[in-house]
């Protein structure tokens, strides 16, 4: 169960700059939304795992509907620098405040937990940390150094934007992960009202600018439908992306935290996600997962190794 109100932990409430909005209408999910619930003894091991090393993990911050799934395979999402957010994005389930300074020892715990978990791909996102002068790049490079020192696993990392953060991307691709995400989000005429902290297009210049630093690096973004966006929208997103030389897009279903985000404007049927993900692939993209339970680090391995598979045979190595 999600809450916006945190009375448990003392820490007050869970989003400040929700609690006081009025409450949305949370629209039945239908057939095809429906998961089950974690239960395996491999969900409970990587839980102990997750614990023992004192981290955060996006899947159970942002509530993600495929956790019992992934952890029943020992696949999780570490998200760094803290689980408090300086934006408040209407969309998203992460706590939002001040957060503290930044754990010098969790490099090596994301590590150990990777090597732990035994993970041949690891998947690494954080919080937005606008507080900092270089919006915790630094810290994104000293993991994934960590976990080179510790492990053979691929890397791909998940990013907030670093707006106005001179110099973040290029000491985040320096580092050298696998795979650099960064998700849109949503269509730009819903930035107002779904992600009003951040701007489109500063978002596909970063992914641009990763391209520019390194063209062999694989560059990943995603978004959510349901949000009441139009179809052109999407279409022309797909297009803006691959501008900027994307070569991976993962579409899912938008599903509302609680009553107080943005509503969801309608359930989008398998047969649409089909399609979008059909045009997609024409458009050029190298690899493309739409369907209404897809995440960004949803079978993020599995893709990876199709993604390198598909730039293999299309001869673009």
């Amino acid at each position: 169960m999600v809450v916006v109100l945190d009375t448990l932990s003392g820490r007050g409430p869970r989003h400040p700059e929700k609690a006081n909005r009025p409450d949305a209408p949370i629209l039945r999910k239908p057939d095809w939304i429906r998961v089950k619930a974690p239960s395996s003894p491999v969900f409970r091991e990587t839980t102990a795992i997750v614990r023992e090393h004192g981290l955060v993990t996006v899947c159970e911050e942002a509530g993600c509907p495929n956790i019992g799934e992934c952890w029943s395979r020992h696949h999780a999402t570490f998200m760094i620098m803290g689980d408090t957010c300086t934006r408040a994005c209407a969309f998203c389930n992460v706590r939002t405040g001040l957060p503290g300074p930044l754990d010098s020892a969790e490099p090596e715990h994301v590590a150990d937990a990777t090597a732990k978990l035994g993970l041949a791909h690891v998947v690494v996102t954080s919080v937005d940390r606008d507080d900092l002068d270089d919006g915790g790049a630094g810290h994104f490079a000293e993991t994934i150094a960590a976990i080179r020192r510790r492990s053979t696993a691929t890397i791909e990392v998940l990013t907030p934007d670093f707006l106005r953060k001179a110099g973040a991307v290029e000491r985040v691709v320096a580092a050298r992960p696998d795979v650099f995400n960064h998700n849109l989000e949503t269509v730009p005429s819903k930035y107002l009202t779904v992600r009003p902290g951040a701007r489109y297009f500063a978002s596909l210049r970063l992914l641009q600018r990763v391209k520019e630093l390194d063209a062999e690096m694989f560059t990943k973004s995603g978004i959510m439908v349901g949000l009441g966006e139009e179809r052109n929208e999407v279409l022309q997103l797909m297009d803006d992306l691959r501008v900027a030389g994307v070569d991976f897009l993962t579409i899912g279903q938008y599903l509302q935290p609680t009553r107080k985000h943005h509503p969801v404007a309608r359930f989008v049927p398998p047969d649409e996600f089909k399609a979008y993900e059909t045009i997609a692939y024409a458009k050029g993209f190298l690899m493309v997962s739409a369907s209404p339970l897809t995440r960004s680090s949803h079978h993020a391995g599995e893709d990876f190794a199709r993604l390198r598979a598909a730039r293999s045979a299309r001869g673009t190595a």
